[in-house]
């Protein structure tokens, strides 16, 4: 592979590894915040964080945000926090893989690119938004070059 594609291909390796570790660490820093908020009023709380942040309750965010809190009950803290937990275990091998260009870690980051793309395409039929259009395309995007390079059968060179 010629050394200007070779390293344009390792470095959006890393880079998608970077975006993988911050969606892990940003899990893990949102699930300790609802999980500090399960022995208070989480729904009150979370009102308040809306109202402050001058968000719409009824637009699609809040009310996600919303419905996240009023679940937050003693009953369903060990299914929130294993959720949680086994999200943020699979980003961060996820990343860890990418880094060190894994062949393994491309076929994880390619499924797991890849499940989200029914929903987001059920998504856009439902409306469609500039943010969605642009989440699918990079999502597409992703998966193709992790697809690309696990069925090439070669490592990126570091």
């Amino acid at each position: 592979m010629p050394f200007r594609i070779a390293n344009a291909a390792s470095k959006t390796m890393r880079t998608i590894a970077l975006v993988e570790a911050f969606k892990g660490a940003l899990v893990l820093l949102v699930g300790f915040g609802l999980f500090s908020l399960a022995h208070h009023d989480a729904q009150r709380i979370a009102e308040q964080i809306v109202t402050h942040s001058h968000l719409n309750p009824g637009s699609r965010y809040p009310r996600i945000f919303l419905d996240l809190t009023r679940q937050i009950t003693e009953p369903h803290i060990p299914l929130i926090a294993a959720g949680t937990g086994l999200y943020v275990i699979v980003r961060f091998v996820e990343a860890y893989g990418l880094w060190y260009y894994k062949k393994w870690a491309q076929w994880v980051s390619a499924a797991s690119g890849a499940i989200y793309i029914p929903f987001e395409l059920l998504e856009l039929r439902e409306h469609v938004t500039w943010l969605g259009l642009a989440a699918l395309a990079l999502n597409l995007l992703v998966v193709v070059f992790m697809l690309y390079f696990a069925l090439r059968g070669k490592e990126i060179e570091k």
